[in-house]
């Protein structure tokens, strides 16, 4: 929890930032040798089996024909799709920039398709790191909003045969 702590939320408490639904999650982390020998973690990343908030499918409409969505007639329904979402990921500032965060994604991707075997990925995130989760195949879903002072977006992506290889601009 300290190293989400420090990084997402530096200047809450711990009892704001625990919530109950944390035991039901399984939570990784990224480990690097120090010098001394022992593991530091130093990248960390929770699971929960929850469905997406809401997805636009399309469903028949009186104003389509065919049942496709109308850009004047969006009708927002439950997503039907087995859905993982990941939580409260974050990584050390001096361990960013060397491929750590990505291979704890790539990891949590590949996890979530073929230990829970979800269809789809997904989070709230930073509007801030939205880039960073595009760049590893993410895509937006849904309109930004605000947790607090913080601007988010909720992002997602679909788990396929393939998609533990995470599109990278940073080698791993």
């Amino acid at each position: 929890m300290s190293v989400v702590l420090s990084l997402l939320w530096p200047d809450m408490p711990v009892e704001v930032v625990k919530l109950p639904e944390d035991e039901d999650g399984l939570h990784f982390g990224a480990f690097i040798e120090d010098p001394l020998g022992k593991d530091d973690l130093v990248a960390v990343i929770s699971l929960f089996v929850e469905p997406l908030p809401i997805d636009k499918v399309p469903v028949h409409s009186a104003n389509g024909s065919n049942g496709a969505l109308l850009d004047n007639d969006p009708v927002l329904v439950p997503s039907e799709v087995f859905a993982v979402r990941f939580r409260k990921f974050a990584c050390r500032t001096d361990a960013q920039g060397q491929g750590v965060g990505t291979a704890l994604l790539k990891h949590a991707m590949h996890f979530a398709r073929s230990e829970l075997k979800a269809e789809v990925l997904w989070c709230d995130a930073r509007v801030s790191s939205a880039d960073w989760y595009s760049r590893r195949g993410l895509s937006q879903l849904g309109p930004k909003f605000y947790k607090g002072p913080v601007e988010y977006v909720c992002m997602r992506t679909l788990l396929t045969e393939d998609s533990h290889d995470v599109r990278c601009s940073t080698p791993v």
